[in-house]
């Protein structure tokens, strides 16, 4: 199970009702793993109303280093440090090395932990692995901001259930713990007869959601997010210039639609919309399950 939380949802400067950009995600199976897509100044604040744990943190991405973006990172690795955090912190984002450096340069002295920057592409076309856990990966590929940028995304593991109707009526095979040998071990011998996972089983399609961070449209964003069960998009305005480097609802819709997302959540208004349903109804115009995210919204996806 995934368990994201918006923990802002502003563009350049913060609100009364919206925090900057900061996305808590939290993957629950067997173990915990919590993550976070930017930290813009005040999450660690959003993080106390939301109830969620700061200390569980194992990597943070950042998707470019405009403050809105990261700025919370300086206090957070602050606080982090006063609560006596002992594991490493992994920082990602294009020119990690260069920014992180930066930032533990500040002040008189560094965090007792250990801090790793980790690099991210921001040229080209390809998509990146940055991280794989037992159940699921992070992968990131470039997007078109006016600095160097990327979107992420969280891909869980599939799995593989078996299909005991197809099994007893080919093979005989009952529920029981052959059964679950069967999906350790891809094979079993059963009354003689080898029984391979793939004759009998049925696929379970991992979660999938995608982080677009600031871009304009972006055919790399599109082969990210493929298929996702959730694609999160900024729309900072309603309606973009020439010049602009960032998407409008219309953009993300588009994108959606190519990408053949399942849901479309819009992120990273300018503070000029004080209510962001004009931005979520021009959006539905294209593409309809799409929904405007506020400050402390809390999305669960489930496997399917």
């Amino acid at each position: 199970m995934l368990e994201i939380v918006f923990l802002g949802t502003v563009s350049g400067i913060p609100t009364r009702k919206r925090n900057h950009s900061s996305i808590w995600l939290q993957y629950s199976s067997e173990t915990e793993e919590s993550l976070l897509w930017d930290c813009g100044e005040g999450t660690q604040r959003q993080m106390l109303k939301a109830g969620v744990n700061f200390m569980r943190i194992g990597g943070i991405f950042i998707t470019h280093w405009h403050a809105d973006h990261w700025a919370g990172i300086i206090g957070l690795l602050q606080t982090m440090n006063l609560e006596k955090r002992t594991e490493p912190l992994r920082i990602y984002g294009p020119e990690a090395e260069r920014f992180v450096d930066d930032i533990l340069d500040l002040g008189y002295w560094g965090p007792r932990f250990e801090v790793v920057p980790v690099e991210v592409p921001f040229e080209g076309s390809g998509i990146t692995g940055l991280y794989k856990s037992k159940d699921f990966e992070i992968l990131s590929t470039p997007v078109r901001h006016n600095i160097p940028a990327a979107a992420y995304c969280f891909k869980e593991n599939d799995a593989w259930g078996v299909d005991i109707k197809k099994a007893e009526k080919l093979y005989g095979l009952k529920t029981g713990p052959l059964v679950g040998k069967l999906k350790e071990h891809g094979e079993i011998e059963f009354k003689g007869r080898k029984i391979r996972l793939e004759d009998v089983g049925i696929v379970k399609r991992g979660i999938k959601v995608v982080y677009s961070g600031d871009t304009k449209y972006s055919e790399n964003l599109v082969k990210l997010a493929s298929g996702a069960d959730m694609l999160i998009h900024e729309a900072t305005f309603l309606e973009t210039e020439a010049g602009d480097m960032h998407s409008s609802p219309k953009d993300a819709a588009m994108v959606a639609n190519q990408a053949g997302v399942k849901k479309l959540v819009l992120t990273h208004f300018s503070r000029r919309y004080q209510d962001a349903k004009p931005l979520e109804d021009d959006a539905r115009k294209a593409f309809p399950d799409t929904v405007a995210a506020e400050d402390l919204m809390r999305l669960t996806l489930k496997k399917q």
